[in-house]
Order: structure tokens, then sequence, then C-alpha cells
């Protein structure tokens, strides 16, 4: 059964299992704890929510009628408003909701994706789940071996890559996927594991349904999030009688009853030099793969110095003090033989945290500036893969803006010195190396502080190379929501999607606030749509942090700068301007353009691409309960 509920916190929709399965929640005091819903109602068009304070809000604006309306929960989980009886005005959830985040669009078990229905997939040749109704998909599937918790040894977990849950209330938190498994199957109430992460399967969240009821698929290439379904199932026996006839067996041939031992001899014999096979493809593929990242790392440049593991331990005093974790793994600190002290960056996980260690590798160990992070060393050794920094001591620039304290407040002079470093360090990757390097994941974490506040570009993990002779290059999305430029839609980037993060970044050292602030009232909480209605009242100085100095004396410096933060920011990347402009911009050599477009989040007409907004990603994400990082390596 699908209810829908108000208590004090705000309106919720679910499924009543035991525990409850929400798939719809609204939260009225998100930005004010203070407010306590009293009541809903539905009147003058619209359905709104009453609080104690007696303040009030909007919860869906309805299309007016002129005949009486009146609103249903639908068995399918949908709240349609109708009017005249039975013609439907609006469907009230879908402006949080997409098409397969209802309870059951696809029944039981269905997998929806893009509106299409189907079953989770077999597993070694063996099929745990068929469709209701193979002609009418919808209706769900159904498990070909009932599940029964006094045969609990002879279940197992079918995994599910790429698959999340209409619903996600974690019950274990900071776990891995094993774990989360293992939780599942010593539970007999558990029917399914959902693991969800940002990048590392070490390290997410664990939900476990008592029913489970329409799945939902994600892509990879543009989810910020990922997610994997594990589906308890009851082992079926590898031989299953196709009819429910008894065999016949002639009584008067001896042969009938060798037949089955000389088959199953032959089929095992078989299987086996299968997975033998297959067995040495895969050894002798690693091996390959192992040898070839030797012969990459051994033309690393002999400055980059080749660290054994055992070395990083006793550095780093057993990896004991922590100077911050991501989403690839965790840094240390480490103090070489000669007292020089350095910051260890340990990398967890596989595939993906191979390409992210020769990306820093190749990028970074073969270049060297002031305003870039020197790598002093890495290890390569069996499954570890280290990387050794020199030692920032002031710690990463995001501390320094959004961490409000005494100890922790830059002047003004010290931002112009900051954002002049970063352009530097970028200019330097953009125009004066023998490939184009991009970062592609600029932001406050990624810019590090020595201890006289230089400020140099660090994290190379999701970095990529382009020839000289390339004016745009295709890759999948890889970023940060907020920073990310909005051709990105397109995968068609060019080393202006940096300036585009810059310009971002600007803006918060200014401003000394993130680009998305939840604490905020909700017309000021992304900083781009905040800057745009400023800079069209002529009132940029409102938005300027007051702690940065005498607002006297900086402003009309500030307003230049936020000038050309907007200069980077132009939704048309051929728009903006290179970083050795900008360097010269902000030494006052060059004049910032005067025909900006605020409007930061559309892209040309002429690409044909509809319009973007970089933090449209984290706001649908909060309200539809979806966790959402698009990240790398920090």
């Amino acid at each position: 059964m699908i209810t829908i509920s108000v208590n004090g916190d705000g309106l919720s929709a679910q499924v009543e299992t035991n525990p409850p399965q929400i798939y719809f929640n609204f939260e009225a005091n998100t930005w004010d704890t203070s407010i306590k819903i009293s009541y809903v109602e539905f009147v003058n068009g619209s359905l709104s929510w009453f609080s104690n304070s007696t303040s009030n809000g909007s919860l869906f604006s309805i299309p007016s009628a002129s005949s009486k309306q009146h609103m249903t929960l639908g068995s399918d989980g949908h709240l349609r408003a109708y009017e005249s009886g039975s013609v439907e005005v609006a469907d009230l959830f879908k402006w949080y909701l997409d098409d397969c985040a209802y309870p059951t669009p696809c029944g039981q078990y269905g997998i929806c994706s893009n509106g299409q229905c189907s079953c989770p997939a077999s597993s070694g040749g063996t099929s745990y789940f068929q469709p209701v109704d193979a002609r009418q998909p919808q209706l769900g599937c159904f498990e070909n071996g009932l599940l029964s918790c006094g045969a609990s040894q002879q279940q197992s977990l079918l995994e599910q890559e790429n698959i999340a849950y209409f619903s996600f209330t974690p019950n274990l938190e900071h776990i891995d996927a094993s774990s989360c498994k293992e939780a599942c199957a010593k539970n007999c109430s558990c029917k399914a594991a959902i693991f969800q992460y940002e990048s590392n399967r070490t390290n997410g969240s664990c939900y476990l349904p008592t029913q489970v009821f329409s799945l939902m698929n994600i892509d990879k290439e543009t989810s910020l999030y990922n997610s994997t379904a594990f589906l308890k199932v009851q082992n079926l026996n590898k031989v299953q009688n196709l009819t429910n006839e008894a065999p016949y067996t002639p009584v008067d041939n001896p042969m009938s009853n060798r037949l089955p031992k000389i088959l199953g001899s032959s089929l095992g014999a078989l299987f086996t030099m299968m997975i033998l096979i297959v067995a040495i493809v895969l050894f002798v593929q690693k091996r390959d793969d192992n040898q070839a990242e030797e012969d990459y790392l051994d033309q690393v440049p002999e400055v980059l110095n080749r660290f054994a593991y055992n070395d990083l331990e006793t550095i780093t005093n057993g990896f004991n003090k922590k100077l911050g974790e991501g989403g690839f793994g965790s840094v240390f600190e480490g103090t070489l033989s000669d007292g020089t002290k350095v910051a260890v960056k340990r990398l967890d996980g596989f595939g993906q945290v191979k390409k992210s260690f020769l990306a820093e590798v190749e990028t970074i160990g073969r270049i060297h500036h002031v305003n870039l992070v020197r790598l002093v060393g890495f290890c390569a050794q069996k499954s570890h893969r280290l990387l050794i920094y020199e030692y920032m001591s002031n710690g990463s620039l995001d501390r320094w803006i959004f961490h409000k304290s005494n100890e922790c407040v830059l002047d003004w002079q010290q931002r112009k010195k900051i954002i002049l470093d970063i352009a530097q360090g970028l200019n330097y990757l953009h125009e004066e190396c023998r490939q184009k390097i991009v970062h592609l994941d600029i932001k406050p974490q990624n810019i590090l502080l020595d201890g006289n506040f230089n400020a140099k570009v660090a994290d190379f993990g999701l970095s990529k190379l382009i020839d000289r002779d390339q004016s745009q290059v295709f890759t999948t999305m890889r970023g940060t929501p907020g920073y990310l430029a909005p051709e990105w839609l397109s995968a068609a980037i060019t080393e202006k999607v940096d300036v585009y993060s810059f310009g971002v970044v600007i803006l918060e050292i200014v401003c000394g606030r993130k680009i998305f602030d939840r604490c905020l009232d909700e017309k000021d909480m992304n900083l781009l749509s905040l800057f745009k209605r400023k800079a069209e009242e002529e009132r940029l100085l409102d938005i300027v942090d007051k702690s940065s100095g005498d607002m006297q004396l900086n402003g009309l410096h500030a307003v230049r700068m936020m000038r050309i933060a907007a200069w980077c920011l132009q939704g048309d990347y051929m728009k903006r301007p290179s970083m050795s402009v900008v360097i010269k911009a902000l030494e006052g050599i060059v004049e910032v353009q005067e025909d900006l477009d605020y409007d930061f989040f559309a892209q040309p007409s002429t690409s044909g691409a509809a319009r973007f907004d970089p933090m449209d990603v984290e706001f649908n994400a909060a309200t539809a309960l979806l966790p959402s990082v698009l990240s790398g390596p920090r």
C-alpha cells in the first residue's frame, strides 16, 4: 500500500512495508530548523504547507481551473490533481521524480531504464528471474527459486552493476561493498543490498530493503554516483527437469545407468578445461598490463624518486597522521630521512585508481612550475599505488575561504595574490607545456597553500593531455558539480573548461562562500544566480566577503575581479579569455570586455544544445533524495 503523510518536518510518500520505503520527501526545515509543519492544505491552485511560525510555502503549483479540483494518490505512486471529476490537470511529483523513481513502474524486481522494463540479468548461465508476462514487462519479475530462511546456506547475492533503487535510506554508512553484502546475507528479512558510493567501493552507504519493488538502471557515463544492487536468490540446481514427466528408463539396457556418469564426467572435464583457459588468459593479460605499466614507469624522469612501500610506512609512522581523505584514497603526513616534510597520497581501488595514478605521474611528474604542487616521488609495488608530494603547511584553499574563524582569514591582498597564482599555474599547463594539459577539476579543495600563502594547483588525477594541433577533445564528463562548464553536455571540450572553473573559484574567493550553499535562502543558494541578480541591480559589493578588508579601499578592485570572473564564466567558451589574457587582466594590462553575458549556463544557440545549469544536478539530487556527487580523487 502506498501512502502520503505529514509530520513536523515535512511531507513524504512511501510504500508501507516494514520499515516504510520512502520515495518522495519534502523537508520544510532544510534551511531553517525552527520550522515545524502544522498542516498541509490544497488551496488556491497549489498544495501549500503551514508552520507553527505562521510562515508557509508552496510545495507544488497547480494549473488554475474553472471547476473544483481534487488530488488522488494512485496505486502507481503518482500524486495527480483532477478537475471536473476525472480530468487530469497535473502530475505533482513529476517536478521532483523521473518516471523510474516510483515504487512500481516495472513491478517487483523489474529494472526500469528510460521507461523500458526488464528482469535482472542472469549469472553464469543461470537465470534467477523471469517476467510475470513476457508481453507485459511492466508487471515485473518473479524468482525461479523462492527464498527460504531455513535454507539460507544455499542462498547467494546476485550482483547487478549500475542498478539503483527508488528508495534509499541507508542502514549502514561508510562501509565497503563486501560488508554490505554480508549484512544482507546474515539478515533473513533482507531481500537485497543496495550499495551506493562515489568512486571507491571501499567507502559507501548500504540500504537493506525487506521487500524489493522496482529497480532502476543508471547511466554510468552521466550519473553522479555509482550503485550496485545485490539481489538475494536461492541457489538453483545445475541440472533441472524440463518437464514434470518421470523419465523413461529401459530395464534391459545396462548402458542407460552409465550414460549419465559418462556425460557428467565429459562435461566436468570440459568445464574444468574452459576455466583453466580463462584463468591463463586473464593471468597473461594482467601480466602484460603490469609489464606495460612497469615499462612506462621506467621512463619517468629520474628526478622522481621511486619509493618502496615499507619505506613509506616508515616515513609516515605507519600512515598515522591523516591530512585529508577523498574519493580515491587518503593523504598522510610524512617526514623524509633528511627531515623534509611530505604529503603521501595512498590510492585505494582498482581500474580507475590505476588511471588516476598514471595520469598524475604522466602530467605533474614531467613538469615543474612554482604554482604547481611538486611531485617528489611515487610507489608502484604489487597492488600499492602511492604518490609523494611536497608538504603544503597551510592546507587547501577551501579551509581559508569557507570556514570562518579568526585563525583562517585572508585579507584582500592575499586573495588577489592567490587568484594570480592559480592563473599562472593554469597558464603554464595550457600554453607553456609541450602538450596542453587540461586539469578538469579546478576548485578550492585542489588549490594548496604553502607557509607564505603561495597558491599551487594540485590533484591531476582527472587531467587530460591535448596535442597542440587539436582544437577539441572528446571525453567522458569528469569534474565536480558547480564547476562544470556548459559544453560538457556535448562531451567536446577544450582548455576553456578550466577557465570556466577558474571563474567560479574567483567568485568563491571574493565572496567568501561556496558555489552552492544550502544554509542560505533558496534564491541565494546558487552563487552564480545571485551574482547575475546583483550585477543586474548594480549592487555587486553586497556579496563581497566583508572579512577581506575595508570595502571603501578595496571595493573597486573587488568589482573588477568579479567582472574578470564573469568573463571567464561566459556560456560560449569561444568568448572566454585564455589564461594568458586573464593574467594580463589581473595585472591591469588589458581591460575586461564590456558586453558580458551574465547567463552563464547557456551554450551558444548554434550548438543546438539545451540550456544547462551546472547546479541543477546537486539541487535536484537534494529534493529527490539521491546522492549526487561527481568527483575525482582528492
